[in-house]
C-alpha cells in the first residue's frame, strides 16, 4: 500500500512539474496525450470490461466536442468546467437514448449498430450547417479563464492553462473509471463479459447494467470531446466524428494491451510516438501504422502490457532457476 502511495504521489509531482520543465511543443502533446488516453480509457470499458466491440465511440467524443463549442459560443459567461461537464452529460444522454436498442444486441449485430449510430450523426452534423457549421465546423469562440477555488486563475489560451486543465480532468476521469471497475456494479459488468446468461440466471437486471455503462462510458468520451475542442478552439466532422476518430481508441487498446486497465494509456503514448516519428514522411506514416499494428495482432495479441508480463514472468522464472541450481550445487 504504501508502495502504491509513493508512485501515485511520484506521478503527481512528475504531471505537476513537467509544464515548468518542458516547452510549449512537448507541453500541447501532453495535453494531446491526455485527451487519447480519457478517450481510449472509456471505450475500454466496453471493449475489455464488457466485452462490446464498439465501431462508433466517435458519436459521444464528437457530441461532447459540439456540445462544449456550441455552449462556449451562445452561452456568455458560462464557466468553461461547467461547458466541459454539462458536454459529457449530453453524450451521456446519447448513450441513454440508444440504450434500449443497444442492451438487446451483441458481437457483430452491437459492433454494426455502433458503427452506424456514428455515421448517421457524422451526416446529422454535416448537413445541419446552422447549428455545426457543416463541413467548415465551429471555431473561433472566446474561451473564459477558469478559476481554481478562488485562489487561481488559469488562461486556457496558454499552454500550461490548458495543459492543468485537460491533464487534471483526463486524471480525474481515468480515477473514476479504475474506481468504477472496483464497484459490486463494475464486477457484474466482468461478469457479463465472461458469461452474460449466468449473470442473468443470477437475477442481476443485465441491460440496466449495461444501460449504465453506456452512459457512463458515454460521459467520459464526451469530456475527451469537450476537452479537445476547448483546446483546440476548433470542432469539425471530419476531426471529431469521422470513422478513423473511432478507430484510433481501438488500436490504442490493442497496441497497449486488451483486458487490462493501463493498456489504453500505454497505447495512446505509444501511437502519439509513433505519430512524431513518422512525421517527417507524412505520405508514407499510415502504411507505418498499419504495418505495426498488424504485427502487434499477429505476434502480440495482448499489447504492450501483455509483453511486459511475459518477458518480466519470464526473466524471474530465468533468476528462479539460476538461484536453484546454484543452491543444488
Amino acid at each position: 500500500m504504501k508502495r502504491k502511495l509513493f508512485w501515485m504521489a511520484a506521478g503527481i509531482a512528475v504531471l505537476v512539474v513537467f509544464p515548468f520543465v518542458s516547452n510549449t511543443v512537448h507541453t500541447n502533446l501532453a495535453v494531446r496525450l491526455a485527451i487519447d488516453a480519457l478517450f481510449a480509457v472509456s471505450l475500454n470499458l466496453l471493449l475489455s470490461f464488457t466485452g462490446l466491440l464498439s465501431f462508433g465511440h466517435a458519436l459521444y467524443f464528437g457530441v461532447g466536442a459540439y456540445s462544449a463549442a456550441l455552449l462556449l459560443t451562445h452561452l456568455e459567461g458560462i464557466p468553461v468546467l461547467a461547458a466541459a461537464l454539462l458536454s459529457g452529460v449530453a453524450a451521456a444522454l446519447v448513450g441513454l437514448v440508444l440504450s434500449p436498442l443497444l442492451v438487446r444486441v451483441r458481437a457483430t449485430a452491437f459492433a454494426m449498430l455502433t458503427l452506424a449510430f456514428g455515421q448517421l450523426m457524422y451526416v446529422l452534423c454535416s448537413k445541419f450547417r446552422d447549428v455545426t457549421g457543416g463541413e467548415d465546423g465551429l471555431m473561433g469562440w472566446a474561451t473564459p479563464p477558469m478559476h481554481v477555488l478562488g485562489l487561481f486563475t488559469w488562461d486556457l489560451t496558454t499552454p500550461m492553462g490548458i495543459y492543468f486543465f485537460a491533464v487534471g480532468l483526463s486524471v480525474l476521469g481515468i480515477l473514476a473509471m479504475w474506481y468504477f471497475t472496483k464497484t459490486p456494479m463494475g464486477s457484474v459488468m466482468i461478469s457479463i463479459r465472461d458469461n452474460q446468461k449466468r449473470v442473468d440466471y443470477l437475477g442481476y437486471r443485465v441491460e440496466m447494467t449495461k444501460a449504465v455503462i453506456f452512459c457512463f462510458s458515454g460521459f467520459f468520451a464526451g469530456l475527451a470531446g469537450a476537452i479537445y475542442a476547448i483546446f483546440n478552439n476548433l470542432v469539425s466532422v471530419g476531426g471529431v466524428l469521422d470513422l478513423i476518430v473511432s478507430f484510433q481508441p481501438l488500436m490504442a487498446i490493442l497496441v497497449g494491451g486488451i483486458g487490462s486497465f493501463s493498456g489504453p494509456v500505454l497505447g495512446s503514448g505509444l501511437l502519439l510516438l509513433l505519430e512524431q516519428v513518422t512525421q517527417a514522411y507524412p505520405e508514407m506514416a499510415r502504411m507505418i501504422s498499419g504495418i505495426i499494428f498488424i504485427l502487434v495482432v499477429m505476434y502480440l495479441p495482448g499489447g504492450a502490457v501483455w509483453s511486459w508480463a511475459r518477458l518480466r514472468a519470464w526473466w524471474l522464472k530465468r533468476v528462479y532457476l539460476r538461484k536453484a541450481m546454484g543452491g543444488g550445487a
